[in-house]
């Protein structure tokens, strides 16, 4: 199943269109995503009896990320992972992590597929990024039981301005990567039971149809359900929460010369499994 939060409301994605879920179920289930993430059994069902019969309620557009916003868009919690690709942290010049190295980004630096990215210095950088949606939730999760705890996934754009970033010591992750729109999620969320493995995913950004990132969800250090364990173990997760999952070898700040975003160019992000997003870098705003 995929949800998406299109004009505001919770819509079903199907290869037809999108289905407006509350006014397709006359009420019965709630018009936000975050509200469904824990009802994804009943909403599934429900589609299951009805999806025959939900003709008005269907939106055929063929352009898909038409109206589409970020997947939640009042999460509680932000989480992101640092250096969580071996690649990645290899160009960076720095050993592999022996602990999960977590940051947050703040809820309103979120933005959806389409929307714009602010060059707000010369140091702009990309990041794609495998995103975990939490359903239900809960603390002191296992590894083993971690994933259960898992609505589904997204495709992430982590825009870094490395300027901001680095300005001060100990760096500031968090400030320099919530300017608005450096939080990108799109295009839906796609349910654990339809992605499967969420180790064996090919992740790629291409910079102005440049390929830069080419790898894929194997090469992390830390596996997702690691990811979720360990986050448990302190904070509760909560239905809705987002985790940035880390960003493979082959981001601006790794090359040679480093090649950071200017205004123009477009990052398209995709992720197997859970499609793509497209966003254009434009002037300050």
């Amino acid at each position: 199943m995929r949800l998406a939060t299109r004009h505001g409301r919770a819509h079903l994605v199907t290869d037809q269109g999108f289905v407006d879920v509350s006014a397709a179920s006359h009420g019965r289930f709630s018009h936000r995503v975050i509200d469904l993430l824990t009802q994804l059994d009943e909403v599934g069902t429900w589609w299951d009896e009805v999806h025959h019969e939900v003709t008005e309620e269907l939106v055929a557009d063929p352009a898909l990320d038409a109206g589409l916003g970020p997947v939640v868009d009042q999460p509680s919690q932000i989480f992101a992972v640092g250096l969580n690709y071996h690649e990645h942290a290899r160009e960076m010049g720095l050993p592999s992590p022996t602990t999960p190295m977590i940051f947050t980004k703040f809820v309103s630096s979120l933005a959806g597929t389409g929307s714009p990215i602010p060059r707000v210095s010369d140091s702009v950088d990309w990041e794609s990024e495998l995103v975990v949606v939490i359903g239900r939730g809960g603390r002191h999760l296992t590894p083993e039981t971690a994933l259960d705890a898992v609505a589904g996934y997204c495709v992430g754009q982590d825009v870094s301005d490395r300027e901001l970033q680095m300005a001060a010591s100990p760096p500031q992750f968090s400030l320099g990567k919530s300017w608005p729109n450096f939080t990108v999620t799109g295009p839906w969320i796609t349910t654990r039971d339809e992605v499967g493995d969420p180790q064996n995913l090919g992740i790629r950004c291409d910079v102005s149809e440049v390929t830069f990132q080419n790898s894929t969800t194997r090469d992390m250090v830390f596996t997702v359900a690691e990811v979720v364990s360990y986050l448990s173990r302190v904070v509760e997760l909560r239905p809705g929460d987002l985790i940035f999952t880390g960003s493979p070898e082959g981001v601006g700040q790794g090359q040679k010369p480093p090649r950071f975003l200017d205004e123009g160019d477009i990052v398209d992000t995709r992720i197997e499994k859970l499609g793509s997003i497209r966003n254009t870098v434009v002037a300050p705003f």
